[in-house]
C-alpha cells in the first residue's frame, strides 16, 4: 500500500468514527439544547454581579463622560467579554475527557485499544469532535437569541482579519483544551485515583484560563505569568481578539505561540501515552 492509500485509509477509519458519534450525540440534541439555556442562569447572576461592582468603584472621566473602567474593561466590554468566554469555552472544554481516560486505565478498557487497529487519542480526538459540533449546532439559536438581545455590549462585528484570528484562536482553544485534559487523564497510568487531582485541575483552570475574570484585573507579575501559561488560550484570549484588544505583530505572536502550545500538548499526550503503557497490565477478560 503506497504512503497516500494508507493515510486515506487512516483518515477513512476515523471519520467513520466520527460520523458514528455525531449520529450518537445527535440523539441526545434536547438535552444539549436545556443544557445550554440553563448555562444562560448563572449568566444573569454574573451580569447583576459586575453591574454592581462598576456602580460602586470609582468614576473616571473619559471624554467628559463619566464612566467605569477596571483593568481597560468598561462595563459593556466586560459583560461582552463574559459573554465570549462562553463561545472560548464552548471550544476547549473537554468535560468527562480527563476522567474518562483515567477510568479506562483502572477499569482495564482500555485494552480494547492494543487489540484493535484503532488509537486511543484518535478515537477520542473524532469522538470529541463530533461532540462539539453537535453542540455548536443544537444551541446556536439560544446563543444567537442571547447574543442578539445584548447586542448593545459590543461595537458590532471586527474586521474580516480580526474574525478570522478569532476563528484560528477558537480552533487552537479546542487542540490545547482537549490535549491538555489529555495528558491529565494519562496521570491514572501511574496513580490509581485520580479524582482529587482532577478536581484541583480544573478548578485551576476555570479561574487562570479567564473564565471568571479577565486576567488584565489580576496585578503584576501575575497577569504577566499566566499570559506565559497555556491555559488562558482556553478563555481569555479568544474574547479579547474579538473585542480587538490585541492587535497587530502582539496578535500574531501570541497566535504562534497557542499554535506552539498546542502542538507541545499534542507530543506530550503521545509520550505519555506510550510511556504508560508501558508500565500498563491488564487481566482476565
Amino acid at each position: 500500500m503506497t504512503a497516500t492509500g494508507g493515510l486515506r485509509a487512516y483518515l477513512s477509519k476515523y471519520l467513520a468514527v466520527f460520523r458514528v458519534s455525531f449520529a450518537e450525540r445527535m440523539t441526545y440534541r434536547v438535552d444539549f439544547l436545556i443544557g445550554t439555556i440553563l448555562r444562560f442562569l448563572p449568566m444573569i447572576t454574573t451580569i447583576l454581579l459586575w453591574q454592581a461592582i462598576y456602580a460602586g468603584s470609582k468614576q473616571t472621566n473619559v471624554g467628559g463622560v463619566k464612566e467605569t473602567e477596571l483593568g481597560g474593561f468598561q462595563l459593556r466590554e466586560m459583560i461582552a467579554y463574559l459573554l465570549l468566554t462562553n463561545i472560548s469555552r464552548m471550544f476547549s472544554s473537554m468535560p468527562g475527557l480527563a476522567g474518562g481516560i483515567a477510568r479506562e486505565i483502572r477499569e482495564g478498557t482500555i485494552k480494547r485499544y492494543l487489540i484493535q487497529p484503532i488509537d486511543l487519542i484518535g478515537y477520542l480526538v473524532a469522538y470529541r469532535i463530533a461532540h462539539k459540533i453537535t453542540y455548536i449546532i443544537t444551541s446556536f439559536i439560544p446563543y444567537f437569541v442571547l447574543f442578539a438581545v445584548c447586542h448593545r455590549f459590543f461595537d458590532g462585528f471586527p474586521g474580516p482579519w480580526t474574525l478570522a484570528a478569532y476563528a484560528v484562536s477558537l480552533i487552537l482553544a479546542f487542540v490545547v483544551g482537549f490535549f491538555f485534559e489529555a495528558c491529565v487523564g494519562m496521570v491514572g497510568f501511574w496513580f490509581l485515583e485520580v479524582t482529587s487531582l482532577l478536581y484541583i485541575v480544573m478548578t485551576l483552570n476555570f479561574f487562570i484560563s479567564g473564565h471568571m475574570l479577565p486576567l488584565d484585573l489580576l496585578p503584576q507579575p501575575w497577569r504577566d505569568l499566566l499570559l506565559f501559561l497555556p491555559f488562558h488560550y482556553m478563555a481569555y484570549f479568544p474574547a479579547v481578539v474579538f473585542l480587538g484588544k490585541v492587535k497587530g505583530t502582539k496578535l500574531v505572536l501570541f497566535l504562534l505561540a497557542e499554535l506552539a502550545w498546542a502542538v507541545f500538548f499534542i507530543v506530550l499526550a503521545r509520550v505519555l501515552y506510550r510511556l504508560g503503557l508501558r508500565r500498563y497490565s491488564a487481566f482476565g477478560g
